[in-house]
C-alpha cells in the first residue's frame, strides 16, 4: 500500500515531540570520536525496544539496524548518521548542555542520530505497507580519521546484505530551518592533512653565516606552496591548500634545528589529488635544500571527495520539492569542507544533502564553534524527508 505525502507530513509533525527528546539527550551526553559508548547503547536501546534488530560494535561503536518490509519485494538501501560530538567547551547555556566537560555536540551530529531514530519508528510502524530493506547506519568517527565509514567498509559492514544506494543529510545553520539543498555531481572536497618539517643547523641568530636558518627555510616554503594552487592546478578544478600551523622553538636569538609546518590540502579532482602531493613533495624538498637544510613530508590518504550520483540526487531533489515544496528546496554550492561520507559514495550511488536548522529568532552560531545551536523545529522536516525519501527509495 503506497504511504502518502500527507501521512508523512502528519506522522513526522507527531512524532517531532520524541524526536527532540532524542537529540536532547545525546546532545546532554556527547563523546568524542570512537568512543561513543554511551551514545550507541542508548541508541540501541530505543531500537530495540521498538522491536528493531540492530548489528552492534562495527568499527568499535558503530550501529546497523535492519528494517524489513512486509509488503513484497523491494530494493535494499541504507540511510546513514554519524554519533561522535567535538572537543569543545560548550557555551550555549541551553538547559539540556553538555554535561561532558570539553566535549560538545558542534556539528549537530546530535540532529543526525534523533532523527534517523525517528526514521526507524516511523518506518517500523509502516512495515506491512512497503517492501524491501533498510539498513539504518548509526557511525562512529566522523570527525576523526580515518572516519568511521571506512572502517565500516573495511569490516565488510555493508556487505550482507548490500545497499543498492545510500543517502545522509547534515545540518547547514546558515539555511532556515524547514530547508534542503541538493547538489549533483562533486559537492564536498578530499582533505589530507599535510605535515613538513624542516631541519638542519641551529645556532645563534646573531651569527646566521655558521647556521641553517629553517625559519626562512619554512617561510619560504609556504609561500613557494601557494604557488601550487595559483599556476599549477588548473581554474576548473576547485583546490585549496592552507597551513594553519608554524612552529619553531627557538627564541629571538636562537635559530631552532627543525621547524613544523602543518596544513590542509582540499581537492574536487582525484587525479589533481595526486599530482598536487607529488607537487608539495617536490617544491618542499627544494625549498629547504636552498637554504642547507633538508624537509621532511608527510601526507596521508585523508577523507574523499564526496560525490552526488546525478540521477539519485535529482530524483531525492524532485521528491524534495513534492514534499517540501520548490520554495523549500535550494541548490547548494561547492564545499570546500571534507566528510567521510565520500568513502560511501566511492562504492554506491549516494546523496547527501543539507537540512536548515538557523534560528529565527536569537544567535544560532556556526559549526564547530562553543555557540552553534540548532533550531529544533528542523528536525522534524529532516524526520519526514528522509522518511520520504526512503520509502520512494525502495521501489526499483
Amino acid at each position: 500500500m503506497y504511504i502518502t505525502r500527507e501521512e508523512v507530513l502528519e506522522a513526522a509533525r507527531t512524532i517531532r515531540p520524541q524526536v527532540v527528546e532524542f537529540r536532547r539527550w545525546l546532545h546532554r551526553h556527547p563523546e568524542l570520536s570512537f568512543q561513543e559508548q554511551k551514545t550507541a547503547a542508548y541508541i540501541a536501546g530505543q531500537l530495540k525496544a521498538n522491536d528493531i534488530p540492530v548489528r552492534e560494535g562495527l568499527a568499535g561503536t558503530g550501529l546497523i539496524a535492519t528494517l524489513k518490509g512486509e509488503a513484497g519485494p523491494g530494493r535494499t538501501i541504507a540511510l546513514r548518521a554519524d554519533m561522535d560530538a567535538l572537543p569543545i567547551n560548550e557555551g550555549t547555556g541551553l538547559p539540556f548542555s553538555s554535561e561532558n566537560q570539553g566535549v560538545m555536540h558542534a556539528c549537530g551530529h546530535d540532529a543526525h542520530s534523533a532523527s534517523l531514530l525517528g526514521v526507524a519508528l516511523l518506518l517500523q510502524q509502516w512495515r506491512k505497507r512497503w517492501g524491501g530493506t533498510i539498513l539504518l547506519i548509526f557511525q562512529p568517527g566522523e570527525e576523526k580519521f580515518p572516519g568511521g565509514a571506512s572502517l565500516l567498509l573495511k569490516e565488510g559492514a555493508l556487505d550482507e546484505p548490500k545497499p543498492e544506494l545510500i543517502i545522509g543529510q547534515h545540518v547547514l545553520p546558515e539555511m532556515p530551518a524547514g530547508h534542503v539543498g541538493f547538489k549533483e555531481g562533486r559537492y564536498m572536497a578530499s582533505g589530507d592533512e599535510v605535515y613538513i618539517s624542516i631541519k638542519g643547523k641551529g645556532g645563534h641568530a646573531a651569527m646566521p653565516h655558521t647556521l641553517n636558518d629553517t625559519v626562512l627555510a619554512a617561510a619560504q616554503t609556504v609561500v613557494q606552496l601557494q604557488q601550487i594552487v595559483a599556476r599549477f592546478v588548473p581554474a576548473t578544478v576547485p583546490a585549496v591548500l592552507s597551513f594553519g600551523r608554524i612552529e619553531g622553538l627557538g627564541a629571538t636569538n636562537i635559530i631552532p634545528e627543525k621547524v613544523d609546518i602543518a596544513g590542509t590540502l582540499r581537492m574536487m579532482d582525484e587525479e589533481w589529488r595526486g599530482r598536487v602531493k607529488e607537487k608539495i613533495h617536490q617544491i618542499a624538498t627544494h625549498t629547504a635544500a636552498t637554504f642547507g637544510c633538508t624537509a621532511e613530508i608527510n601526507i596521508g590518504d585523508g577523507y574523499p571527495m564526496v560525490y552526488n550520483n546525478e540521477a539519485l540526487t535529482r530524483e531525492c531533489s524532485q521528491l524534495a520539492n513534492t514534499y517540501l515544496g520548490n520554495d523549500k528546496v535550494e541548490e547548494m554550492d561547492l564545499r570546500m569542507t571534507a566528510e567521510d561520507f565520500g568513502y560511501y559514495s566511492q562504492v554506491f550511488p549516494s546523496v547527501f544533502y543539507r537540512f536548515g536548522v538557523k534560528q529565527e529568532q536569537g544567535e544560532t552560531g556556526a559549526l564547530h564553534t562553543p555557540t552553534f545551536n540548532l533550531n529544533e523545529d528542523a528536525l522534524e522536516t529532516a524526520c519526514g524527508l528522509m522518511t520520504w525519501l526512503a520509502l520512494n527509495a525502495l521501489q526499483p
